[in-house]
């Protein structure tokens, strides 16, 4: 299906390029049409297609605020991961992205279901271009291809403001591409280790003569084999997105996207960490507890509306609709229990699960400048409604509890059994609105000062799995930040955030928690080197968090949680750029300390407190067709439970290497070798299971550029 899917794009893109050529060149005269760019907080209609091989974003980032600031006027922490980044190393999923972030931890629990962490804590704050995904139902399943997207923003900290859940750790803003002015396109094909292979295309360009209506359409297919025994995955992306200009100020943008993931044999739950005696597991790095009749296929659609009018004063309004829908269906295999020696003492636990959550967001906001004291200012005001709900049902399969052979728990040959023995679900319904403002005050000519609020009103209504699901909370959310230009190059900064962040975990009788509430601050020092080709950034940042959900050991599958309160601090340092020329860098070091709690323990010892990350390329001067890079990533040792059950990964490195040729300016290979030292280690320690990380592999990719 997905692969009818992606030629179905291609073959589609093949029929509309005619179009995009008559679009050029339509005229037999040898008239020339210039199509005008229209800067508005610095996008552009019909802007021109980035093919710089820069590792920093040239226009404006999703700042917490909404308002339109540089890396270096946001006053908080930011890293942006650039299109140039991720074909570089071939980072065709959010999860890789994530994984080369400064500071942000991906914790593969399983296969098909991933957690995000910064500063200690899990992300579960996602905008797509700036504006958020407001229901926070955390379910993470399968990875987003990140073909659709030119760049990745990951704001660190607190983001109350724009989407009015202030949860600590970070924000994830997908930047989604758009249509270009100029017709260009590109066709990419990729094959590597465990017979993976994909394939990608993209086009855009103006529908008409005049440029007013531009389209974009981008298709991909994967499909591979995996070093981990019996499991493969096939992914089909296709997305697309017209603009159209109704008048010179106001620009109609319509979207739609669906991915699908489906895969065979994937692991829920993981491998034992620990043996009977207390002594730990070792396993070969392709161990699986998957049987072979698993599945796990997970559907997601979006849709959007944008409707952008522009005023002669410099104003913007802005209305979006969202849609967004996701389905899943599976059947899958859980292996419980502490293994004896021989393997023994394992027990199963099979079901079936279908569930589809959907979603309904409306957004409305304008902003623009104002003149007061003889200073321009800026300001922004909106208001948000969305609504959503999820459905859900679990069939038990006949059997759960039955000891397990060694082959039946790590071969695959346990029977699939009929999923008849109990049955139970939810359905339950989201509401979420408010309403936003924020003001950027020019008060000299060194010094800005940011301040802003937004009022949050959360309900949900319904039953989950047996308990209501009944719950309300509303909350007033400030912002405030200041910055400091101390020369053209450098500044200095400040922020504070309060946390408001609504939870679905639930506690032991079937409750959901009481929304997280607490405080963040930051202070940092900001540079722009080389007339903004260099980035740099120091930065330290102090959390205190109230009732935030914490897993109960040994409630796997269906984990319960209590809320706990933490205390953190930290620092982090960053540069990203050009940092000689041909020379572009990207990375990152942050150290994080969580306070003990009141008996003297440590508190999340599976999350890292030192991590560095980089990623690097270098075209040689005289030799500008090769160019070579690598990445590195490193973390420290973790550890879960306590003697004599304590599991530790020790610190590790992995190291990424890549070397890229241009043959013709439209053609070029790259070659990209992962984890070249062979890295053995287990990908998390956040739950009481674990599974290994890929060795080495290698993949090479043609590129074709037009």
């Amino acid at each position: 299906m997905k692969f009818r899917l992606f030629a179905g794009a291609v073959g589609a893109s093949l029929l509309l390029q005619p179009y995009l050529a008559l679009a050029e060149d339509s005229d037999t005269s040898n008239d020339t049409v210039t199509l005008e760019t229209v800067k508005v907080n610095d996008q552009t209609q019909g802007r021109r297609s980035d093919d710089t091989e820069a590792y920093t974003p040239k226009s404006a980032v999703s700042a917490p605020t909404g308002l339109s600031l540089s890396r270096r006027e946001t006053p908080q922490s930011v890293s942006v991961v650039t299109e140039t980044q991720m074909d570089d190393f071939q980072m065709n999923g959010v999860s890789d992205v994530l994984a080369s972030t400064p500071g942000v931890v991906v914790d593969r629990v399983e296969t098909d279901r991933i957690y995000y962490n910064a500063r200690g804590f899990e992300i579960t704050n996602f905008q797509f271009d700036g504006l958020g995904q407001p229901l926070p139902y955390e379910i993470v399943t399968g990875d987003v291809d990140t073909a659709q997207f030119e760049r990745v923003e990951i704001v660190r900290g607190s983001n109350g403001l724009m989407t009015g859940i202030g949860n600590p750790s970070a924000t994830v803003n997908y930047v989604r591409k758009r249509p270009t002015a100029d017709t260009n396109g590109s066709l990419s094909v990729t094959y590597g280790s465990w017979n993976a292979a994909r394939v990608e295309g993209d086009l855009s360009g103006a529908l008409n003569k005049s440029g007013t209506v531009r389209g974009r359409m981008v298709s991909a297919y994967d499909n591979k084999d995996s070093y981990l025994d019996r499991y493969e995955k096939e992914r089909g992306l296709f997305y697309g997105v017209l603009e159209a200009d109704l008048t010179d100020n106001t620009l109609l943008t319509l979207g739609y996207s669906h991915q699908n993931d489906n895969a065979d044999s994937p692991l829920w739950g993981s491998l034992p960490l620990f043996y009977s005696d207390g002594t730990p597991t070792d396993y070969d790095v392709e161990t699986s507890t998957s049987a072979d009749w698993a599945y796990w296929d997970n559907d997601t659609t979006m849709a959007f509306a944008e409707l952008q009018q522009r005023f002669d004063n410099g104003w913007e309004a802005k209305g979006v609709f969202t849609y967004r829908k996701m389905e899943g269906e599976s059947e899958l295999f859980y292996v419980y229990g502490v293994p004896n020696k021989d393997e023994t003492g394992l027990f199963a636990y099979p079901s079936y699960y279908d569930d589809e959550v959907t979603e309904r967001s409306y957004d409305l906001f304008a902003r623009g400048p104002f003149e007061v004291g003889g200073r321009v200012h800026e300001m922004i005001v909106g208001v948000n409604y969305a609504k959503g709900r999820v459905m859900e049902q679990s069939l038990y399969g006949q059997g759960i509890g039955t000891p397990l052979t060694p082959d039946q728990a790590f071969g695959g040959s346990y029977p699939k059994p009929p999923f008849d023995a109990s049955e139970n679900g939810s359905k339950w319904d989201g509401r979420y609105r408010s309403g936003y403002l924020a003001t950027r005050l020019s008060l000299a000519e060194p010094l800005t000062v940011i301040a802003g609020g937004r009022y949050v009103d959360v309900l949900s209504e319904g039953e989950g799995y047996g308990t209501s699901k009944d719950a309300s909370a509303s909350e007033l959310v400030p912002y405030a930040g200041v910055v400091y230009d101390l020369t053209d190059v450098h500044s200095v900064y400040a922020s504070y955030t309060e946390i408001f962040n609504p939870q679905t975990e639930e506690d032991a009788s079937g409750q959901r928690l009481d929304p997280v509430t607490g405080e963040t601050r930051e202070v940092g020092f900001k540079s722009e080197w080389n007339q903004g080709r260099l980035y740099t950034q120091l930065t330290a940042f102090w959390t205190d968090q109230e009732n935030l959900a914490d897993a109960i050991p040994n409630t796997a599958p269906d984990t319960e949680y209590t809320g706990k309160d933490f205390e953190s601090s930290g620092y982090e340092a960053e540069i990203s750029g050009e940092l000689l020329p041909g020379w572009q860098l990207s990375g990152g070091y942050t150290f994080l300390d969580i306070e003990k709690d009141r008996q003297g323990n440590e508190q999340r010892t599976y999350t890292p407190r030192e991590i560095i990350r980089l990623t690097t390329s270098y075209r040689p001067s005289g030799l500008e067709k090769l160019k070579v890079g690598a990445r590195v990533s490193w973390q420290d040792s973790i550890y879960r439970g306590t003697a004599p059950a304590k599991r530790t990964q020790e610190a590790y490195t992995l190291v990424d290497l890549m070397a890229g040729y241009d043959w013709t300016k439209q053609f070029s290979t790259t070659l990209n070798v992962n984890n070249v030292s062979d890295e053995k280690y287990l990908n998390s320690l956040y739950v009481g299971q674990a599974f290994y990380g890929a060795p080495r592999s290698a993949s090479i990719r043609f590129d074709y550029k037009f």
